[in-house]
């Protein structure tokens, strides 16, 4: 556990909020993959940067969101460098390179359709020249033996997708294998039909989660050498179409769905300012999860630790209480236009609400505390020697933040939504040691766009905007009183800003990428789906980093 106090005996570290996908390099096949990673981290070390944060790197399902995986514990095959893997061919790699130079692969934006299919094609044939080889390696054998426990699940899921045409979701799948049970049938008569042919596609999938944890467990140990620590993300559920649920449905709570509550702040969804996120994430059933000693939850941890130093738990309110919907996301635009009346007649009466209770009086208080205690202590022995931070944004409950602070866990201090008891600025030196102090996360603008944001909201008569560019300036020591004397956003701003930041008083201090990079594109934009989101890159390689870029970090090292 964190010595909670004080820096005395903990580092103080800044970082970089730089998601796989958006790094660019030489050679790279239309994404960032664990190549890049450690390219971007010897740029990190030329300026002393403490640690790497990246979103989820766990195998995506069809809408490329890292937050909604089929597996809770596979690794993603598109951040492969598929020249690392000696059965693939340069050759193959190259033609692919030179047919599509001019294309989706100098885009600015990750076409992942077409990444997941060159990869696809790369690493199948990779595969078969694997085959033809002849004995498989012992470091292969080891690894299907050593994670049985959830590789087996997962190939077979991948299997059954393939069956089903590559849809994911195996409440359409066919009547022969729509559940686990019926699966496992269908499996052995196909087996016996096909020669085996189920369990060479499903070796396939371990052979490349093989190459995953092998090329992400040496970034790991690369990051080590070089003194840079990797942050990874654990969300805080997996989606309702994944290998756990199909293959574990005992951990899961059937036909509720979590998510976050009403919040006007997400104006660009109008079924969020209505009736809250519906993320689409299956409710655990804790007690049955409680009765085996809570094996998912430690089992995933563990995995996770073998990549990552720090983890962030996302939406950690959820382990003491969630904003649970009776429909899935499916049937969003259904409820968007109805009244709870109207809803309540579609869902045999219920509306969502917070499960399993409220924080409505001092006893649900109590429970919700000793509940989410429960999980997190779990948690917390299975992460070990690892350091984790809680994204403990949103509806916060004024239980958590002091029992967050009690296990030693980081919460965020997200710097103009911090506020004293008189609404002022919480300053930089008010932190907590045992916090993470940013401005911004993946699903809000960068500081350029939100500065300018807020002074457009501001011209407009916005009050709140007004209010909280107040309280943003407080806090950079910037003279910022009213909307005639609020400035464009420029580099004095700019650097006031991240200089404040930098004296926080917090554990761990961090920016996104494009924050540095003056970039107003957006990471996601919560309730929207479009090619934009989780697609963002750079416009340049690390390779060939420009003469501004390096200023912008020779000047944040300087300030650090």
């Amino acid at each position: 556990m964190l010595d909670v106090q004080s820096p005395k005996n903990n580092e103080k570290l800044s970082g970089v909020l730089f998601p796989v996908f958006s790094m660019r390099r030489s050679g790279d096949l239309g994404i960032g993959d664990t190549q890049s990673v450690r390219l971007c981290i010897d740029w990190l070390n030329n300026y002393g940067v403490g640690f790497l944060q990246l979103l989820p790197i766990n195998v995506s399902g069809s809408d490329h969101s890292p937050y909604s995986a089929i597996s809770s514990i596979a690794l993603d095959f598109i951040y492969l460098d598929v020249l690392q893997i000696p059965e693939v061919k340069v050759a193959d790699v190259e033609k692919v390179q030179n047919e599509s130079a001019s294309g989706w692969l100098s885009a600015g934006k990750v076409d992942y359709v077409k990444v997941k299919e060159v990869k696809s094609r790369l690493l199948r044939a990779g595969y078969a020249s694997f085959l033809d080889a002849g004995e498989e390696p012992e470091s292969f054998k080891n690894f299907k033996a050593e994670e049985a426990e959830w590789l087996v699940s997962y190939c077979k899921y991948r299997w059954l997708m393939e069956e089903a045409e590559g849809e994911e979701d195996w409440t359409t799948w066919a009547h022969e294998y729509n559940s686990a049970e019926k699966a496992l049938i269908y499996e052995a008569e196909k087996n016996l039909r096909c020669d085996g042919e189920p369990r060479r596609i499903q070796d396939y999938y371990a052979w490349v989660q093989w190459h995953a944890f092998t090329q992400w467990r040496s970034v790991r140990k690369y990051a080590d050498r070089m003194g840079i620590k990797l942050m990874g993300d654990v969300p805080i559920g997996v989606s309702n179409s994944s290998a756990d649920v199909f293959f574990e449905p005992q951990w899961f709570e059937s036909g509720w769905y979590g998510g976050a509550p009403p919040e006007t702040v997400f104006k660009d969804d109008a079924f969020a300012c209505k009736w809250g996120q519906n993320w689409g994430v299956p409710l655990y059933d804790w007690q049955a999860l409680r009765e085996d000693g809570f094996a998912w939850w430690r089992r995933r941890i563990s995995k996770l630790t073998d990549i990552f130093n720090i983890f962030r738990v996302d939406h950690i309110l959820g382990f003491y209480r969630i904003y649970a919907f009776p429909w899935h996301p499916k049937r969003n635009q259904e409820f968007l236009p109805l009244t709870e009346q109207e809803a309540k007649k579609r869902t045999a009466g219920e509306l969502p609400h917070f499960y399993p209770r409220a924080d409505d009086t001092m006893v649900n208080k109590a429970k919700n505390l000793l509940a989410g205690d429960e999980y997190i202590q779990a948690i917390m022995e299975a992460a070990a020697d690892s350091e984790v931070v809680g994204e403990d944004l949103g509806c916060v409950p004024d239980y958590v933040r002091p029992h967050l602070l009690e296990l030693g866990i980081a919460g965020f201090k997200v710097c103009h939504w911090e506020r004293d008891i008189v609404g002022g600025a919480v300053m930089p030196e008010e932190h907590p040691y045992c916090s993470f102090a940013t401005y911004t996360t993946h699903d809000h603008p960068s500081l350029s766009a939100m500065w300018e944001e807020l002074r457009s909201n501001c011209d407009a008569g916005d009050v709140k905007s007004l209010e909280t560019l107040k309280v943003i300036s407080e806090f950079a020591t910037l003279d910022i009183k009213d909307t005639e004397e609020c400035p464009a956003y420029s580099d004095r701003i700019k650097w006031s800003l991240i200089n404040a930041l930098m004296r926080s008083n917090a554990r761990y201090s961090a920016l996104m990428i494009n924050d540095i990079l003056d970039s107003t594109e957006r990471i996601n934009i919560p309730g929207t789906k479009n090619d934009g989101n989780w697609s963002y890159r750079t416009d340049w390689k690390f390779e060939n980093i420009p003469n501004k870029v390096v200023k912008q970090m020779e000047k944040l090292a300087m300030g650090r």
